[in-house]
Formats: structure tokens, C-alpha cells, sequence
């Protein structure tokens, strides 16, 4: 779905859109990334919101959906990703977040992934909101813990609240996959709140893992 925008926005979305895109197609030729435990099952991939970018390394990418936000951002961040082959479901938890959530929740039941970042759309920085377990409890399906993460100096660091990232000159990263974590279909709120907890220590300790064993991981 395409929301209504005045003549100069439209303009203003394609350009940043196909840049956006185009620097992420140039990067093909200077950026790699290795997949560590890519799961062969449906799931939903938590990601925190600075790390949005390595979703552009998901070996999954044709069938994996997205949540952008419906902002004019949104809607350049969404034309950007399904150039490079993702799917995209428009909302956030503060605009179409309901009707984003069903959807979302129908693709996955069709088999497909889902990916969201966790501690969007405005933080705190990592911490692990409650949305992705209950996506979780209706569609049966494992959610999964990423890291993406490269030694390397060669990033764009923006003054956000979440110290969002663009890899520049990242020769070498990695897209780590952790342990799936299930939640039953009659969890009550303490397993959601359980649930959300052990995910947000798994996500936090995987990062420093990931950091520590960077190089034995990446040559595996």
C-alpha cells in the first residue's frame, strides 16, 4: 500500500529511495557478509533498530517481511528494501499498527519469515518490546535472535537515539543466527513477560559473543 504525498514529496521519495538503494547495489563489490546458522524453519528474526541494514545480508531476503513505519522515512526506507528484495508490511506500533500485525501475522502462517526490530520504533535502545512475542504466540513460529556485526571502522554512526549504522567500508561482517525461542498459544501475560526477558539477555549476550569470537566464527 502507497500512502498520498504532495508533488515535491513524491519526487523527494523516489530520489533518496533509488540512492538509497543503488549504494546498497554498488556495495555488492566491497561489502560481504557471512550467514552462521541460517534456520531452515519459518521464524521471525529480532533485530535491534541500529542494525536495521544487515537485514540486506538475510540469505531469505525474497521471503522475508518487513515492518517500516508508515512515515515519509518509511516510505523511502520500504522503496529502498524492496529493491533489494525484501517484503515490506507498513505500520508501526504508534500508526497501522494493528491492521501491519495482521498482516505480518498472515504471511507467516503462509510460510514466509518476519523480521522486526525489537526495540523500535523509538527505543529505549535495546530493550526488547512485548509486539514480537505475541506475533510469536499467534503464528506458532520460533522467533530468532540476529547479530550483525563487523570489526571493522568502516561505518556511518548517526547521532540517533539508536546509534543507527550504515556500513561504508565493511569488507568483512556477519549475520549471526542464535537458538529459536518458542512461546506457547496459550501463553499468559508472565510467559510473554518471561519470553520478552529471555530474549532481550539472549540478544544482548549474543552481540558480545558474536564480538568476541568474531574471527573463529567468520572462517568456520
Amino acid at each position: 500500500m502507497r500512502f498520498q504525498y504532495k508533488d515535491h514529496e513524491k519526487l523527494q521519495i523516489h530520489i533518496f529511495s533509488f540512492l538509497a538503494a543503488l549504494a546498497f547495489k554498488l556495495k555488492e563489490f566491497t561489502y560481504w557478509c557471512k550467514n552462521v546458522n541460517y534456520p531452515d524453519e519459518p521464524c521471525i528474526f529480532a533485530l535491534w533498530h541500529a542494525h536495521q541494514c544487515g537485514l540486506y545480508s538475510l540469505e531469505g531476503r525474497h521471503k522475508t517481511n518487513v515492518m517500516i513505519s508508515r512515515s515519509k522515512d518509511g516510505e523511502i526506507i520500504a522503496r529502498a528494501a524492496e529493491i533489494m528484495g525484501l517484503k515490506t508490511v507498513r505500520g508501526s506500533i504508534t500508526r497501522g499498527g494493528a491492521s501491519a500485525t495482521l498482516e505480518l501475522v498472515n504471511r507467516i502462517k503462509r510460510g514466509e519469515n518476519g523480521a522486526i526490530t525489537v526495540d523500535g520504533p523509538k527505543g529505549p535502545a535495546r530493550v526488547v518490546k512485548k509486539g514480537i512475542i505475541e506475533i510469536a504466540k499467534m503464528t506458532g513460529v520460533p522467533i530468532v535472535p540476529i547479530t550483525w556485526y563487523s570489526p571493522s571502522k568502516g561505518y556511518i554512526k548517526l547521532k540517533t537515539w539508536d546509534e543507527f549504522r550504515f556500513p561504508l567500508f565493511c569488507r568483512k561482517m556477519l549475520m549471526y543466527y542464535g537458538e529459536p525461542i518458542y512461546v506457547s498459544p496459550d501463553a499468559d501475560d508472565k510467559e510473554i513477560e518471561d519470553k520478552r526477558k529471555l530474549l532481550e539477555d539472549r540478544m544482548n549476550l549474543q552481540y558480545e559473543t558474536v564480538k568476541k569470537d568474531f574471527f573463529s566464527l567468520i572462517k568456520n
